[in-house]
């Protein structure tokens, strides 16, 4: 599993080398690698969305192929795209997002804080507050899109919708949770040795660090 840390991307960008890699992926030109990378003020929907967005929103918006409703994508939020083979590593989608949720509680755990899934949602709370959003789609069993995790950012671009069907004061960030600043660069690595756990025997071991 290879690890391509991105830095701050445009989001159109991504989503066009997000597909690219998974026609190599499904091709055997690439192994299963994920993308980290933060993202300039934009908003996504999801296939499921049904909410009409309200006028005026101050970004773009994306209708995109993942799973789930609308969301916000900003600096401060550590996203992760992983592009694996769920046919070679014999997962169906729903255990995948469950190992990505494990992965995700562990990188905060491991910052000292308590996370937690809620019954009936995806994705991770901390302290009763969501902090991080899940929304995976995937292409002839490669999974792409994926994961946002609120580090420290602007969570104000969340009251202008309704985040994943939840009121926007159920969205937090760990640095406010946590009353401290927490980097997304300290979280990157967290969330890099997280993968390597949930993932261990199932897609290899994450080999470096890259630029595409």
């Amino acid at each position: 599993m290879d690890v391509l840390d991105l830095g701050l991307r445009d989001y159109a960008e991504i989503w066009e080398f997000q597909k690219e890699l998974v026609e190599k992926r499904l091709s055997g030109a690439a192994g299963d690698t994920i993308l980290l990378v933060e993202h300039p003020p934009v908003y996504t929907r999801g296939r499921s969305a049904r909410t009409p967005l309200p006028p005026g929103l101050p970004y773009p918006v994306y209708d995109v192929e993942r799973g789930g409703d609308v969301t916000f994508h900003g600096p401060g939020q550590l996203v992760g795209y992983p592009v694996f083979d769920l046919n070679a590593s014999g997962l169906w989608v729903g255990t995948f997002i469950r190992r990505v949720e494990s992965a995700l509680i562990a990188a905060i755990e491991a910052e000292g804080m308590a996370a937690e899934r809620l019954p009936g949602f995806t994705g991770v709370w901390s302290r009763g507050k969501k902090t991080a959003s899940i929304g995976i789609a995937v292409r002839g069993g490669v999974s792409y899109h994926g994961f946002a995790l609120n580090v420290d950012m602007d969570l104000s671009p969340f009251g202008r919708i309704r985040p994943c069907k939840l009121e926007s004061a159920e969205m937090s960030t760990l640095s406010r949770l946590a009353g401290r600043a927490i980097s997304v660069a300290r979280m990157k690595d967290r969330v890099i040795g997280a993968f390597q756990e949930a993932f261990a025997g199932i897609t290899g071991t994450p080999c470096c660090k890259a630029s595409p």
